[in-house]
């Protein structure tokens, strides 16, 4: 393709830093390295013999997942780190959570060493995400020495979440996890995150250099051409141009094994569709003697990139792509050319290339995502379905939530609430006032106890709350009756609706009891007042012939025996759950006089039945007379 002028090179020329590199590699301050799968009686964290690197389980940093251990065969060729993993055979995505610092750029790394752990010979191909968003899928069988999938990336707060997800029968697995910060002025993108494609030194050797020698441990990979001569030096350059490309890897150079012909690297893409950012790493190795020179043109695709360019003897400079580059039909191809000054033919030491990866799904309002992990925490939640990101992506939202997600350039946040049935217990969680957006909440058919919060009617957002079906306590609080009288559903166990000394009226279709009026204007909460009378002198009426009457009755409750036969019994005071279960919720009126409805009951499913009167809101007698005759029965 064309080269567009737009497409710059940035040169970074090394420059001298005041660091203790040696410091930096005894700390290795910031690192995150999991030892996935390590067995609980081992010792964790650990120094890992060969590379120096401290390990530790990740049996903290994820909730779910199965410890298995590669085949014996292994064990004389693998690393302590690579010998176990975790497996995860349940649930569709599972999700480590790590603890980072917002805004700084790491390296993620995660590698899966199969080792036939299952003794199926099957291996796995599955999904890998940060966050909300697709990084890649890893295919373990690629490579029996184990897949290394590497991205640079910036988390948005101060929790990253790197989740597996199973694409199809195998199982998800991965040996280690592991992140490194990086220098946040190094791999810059206009957009996107750096996927890495190869990182290679040009040098015949077989060795492949990591940490310690690289302190920020990216993995360099030998690569040699029979077209290429090696050259190198025995002095140590200056690598100090915030890259630190370990100084081993600049001590050796590839050349032309033909002085005067060009230099040529190709490198064939995944798909042809790939962007890219290729950064090139050069240090002169060679003294040149005043009348020498080594100058050289950069191509790429065939277009000229950058003119004349002369390394630095034993120090480093770094080329690279400022915006994305694409390969013509997804073969890329560098060529440095020598320019007619030059007595030295073009060198060079190191190449790196990186694909673009987009993440463009917002993740959930991060207030929202520690309100709810809050709450998980305050009630001992472990569902499978709990991890990761709460509300995208939209097939992995966590069960029982509801979002407001609509696209990827939507913040999302949770609108709604179900834990109903879910075995809760103790009080109402004071993290839910944190989830400013709910709309609903239902906490019904639990073992929640307390009372009902203060801070429910200051959720402005909510218009549906179920809190019955639980043991909770107290009264309802007036700030949030006066939200259920402006509108908000509000569904609670009566014995808090109507309690020892206070009764509420609601617009329910059954009777609530209410209290004595003091005055014409206010309607003040009392007792209830259940009476049962056994006439001994006086002859039952015969009720049965009234007609049924449909006014609601009001609360004062008197009672009649209309058995045949007199019943003596003492005068006695029954509770209003009592007089409900006596007349089975209200279930069959005989009649109606004077004060109100009149229902038949029996007293704790015995053959003594009873006549329950109510005093109606509609009657024409008043309360005075209503109590006058409970008194004078």
């Amino acid at each position: 393709m064309e080269f567009p002028h737009s497409v710059l090179l940035v040169v970074l020329i090394a420059t001298f830093a005041i660091s203790n590199l040696v410091q930096a590699e005894e700390d290795q301050e910031g690192f995150i390295s999991l030892d996935c799968g390590l067995p609980p009686n081992e010792v964790s964290p650990y120094i890992e013999p060969f590379t120096g690197l401290r390990f530790s389980s990740d049996s903290s940093f994820i909730q779910s997942g199965k410890i298995g251990k590669v085949d014996k065969s292994f064990e004389a060729t693998t690393l302590k780190s690579y010998m176990t993993l975790r497996y995860f055979p349940d649930g569709k995505r599972n999700c480590y959570n790590l603890i980072v610092k917002q805004g700084t750029t790491y390296m993620i790394r995660a590698t899966a060493l199969y080792g036939n752990y299952d003794g199926r010979n099957i291996s796995p191909k599955f999904d890998l995400y940060i966050g909300a968003n697709f990084w890649t899928t890893l295919d373990a069988g690629e490579y029996l020495s184990g897949v290394v999938e590497e991205v640079n990336y910036i988390p948005r707060s101060n929790s990253l979440d790197v989740c597996l997800v199973k694409t199809d029968t195998s199982t998800p697995f991965l040996s280690l996890l592991e992140l490194r910060p990086l220098d946040n002025d190094s791999y810059l993108t206009g957009s996107g995150s750096l996927k890495t494609f190869r990182r290679y030194y040009l040098s015949n050797s077989e060795s492949v250099i990591a940490y310690p020698e690289d302190v920020k441990d990216r993995i360099w990979e030998p690569t040699f051409d029979s077209e290429w001569k090696q050259i190198s030096t025995t002095l140590k350059p200056n690598n100090s141009n915030g890259y630190l490309v370990p100084q081993n890897v600049l001590m050796t150079a590839a050349i032309p094994a033909n002085d005067s012909a060009p230099f040529g690297f190709t490198e064939e893409l995944d798909s042809p569709t790939d962007e890219l950012y290729v950064y090139l790493h050069f240090s002169e190795v060679q003294s040149l003697q005043a009348n020498e020179s080594r100058e050289f043109d950069i191509l790429w695709s065939g277009e000229v990139a950058y003119e004349a360019f002369i390394p630095e003897y034993l120090n480093i400079t770094t080329i690279q792509t400022n915006t994305p580059v694409t390969c013509p039909g997804g073969k890329c191809n560098l060529e440095l050319k020598r320019t007619k000054n030059s007595t030295h033919p073009p060198l060079i030491n190191a190449i790196e290339f990186y694909t673009v990866v987009n993440f463009p799904q917002l993740e959930t309002n991060e207030t929202d995502v520690v309100a709810i992990k809050d709450i998980k925490a305050t009630y001992e939640l472990n569902r499978i379905t709990w991890q990761g990101d709460p509300c995208v992506p939209q097939k992995f939202i966590w069960e029982g939530l509801d979002c407001n997600s609509k696209d990827t350039l939507t913040l999302p946040k949770i609108t709604s609430l179900n834990l109903s049935s879910t075995g809760l217990t103790g009080n109402i969680a004071a993290g839910i006032q944190n989830l400013t957006h709910l709309e609903k909440l239902d906490l019904s058919n639990n073992n929640l106890t307390g009372g009902v919060p203060e801070f429910l009617a200051s959720m402005k957002s909510l218009s549906f709350i179920n809190l019955s079906k639980n043991n909770l306590n107290g009264s309802i609080p007036q700030a949030l009756l006066k939200r259920e009288k402006d509108g908000l559903k509000l569904s609670v166990d009566e014995e808090i609706r109507c309690f020892p000394g206070s009764c509420v009226i609601t617009k329910k279709k059954f009777p609530v009891m209410i209290v004595a009026l003091v005055s014409s204007a206010v309607v003040v909460v009392l007792v209830v007042l259940v009476l049962i009378f056994v006439f001994k002198k006086k002859k039952p009426s015969n009720l049965e012939d009234l007609p049924p009457s449909s006014n609601t009755p009001r609360e004062n409750i008197t009672s009649t025996s209309i058995s045949d036969t007199s019943i003596k019994t003492k005068r006695k005071r029954f509770s209003y759950s009592e007089v409900m279960e006596m007349t089975k919720n209200l279930q069959r009126p005989l009649g109606e006089g004077g004060f109100g409805v009149v229902y038949h009951g029996d007293i704790n499913g015995s053959s003594q039945q009873v006549a329950v009167k109510l005093l109606s809101q509609s009657s024409t007698q008043g309360y005075k007379e209503f109590k006058a005759e409970v008194y004078s029965s």
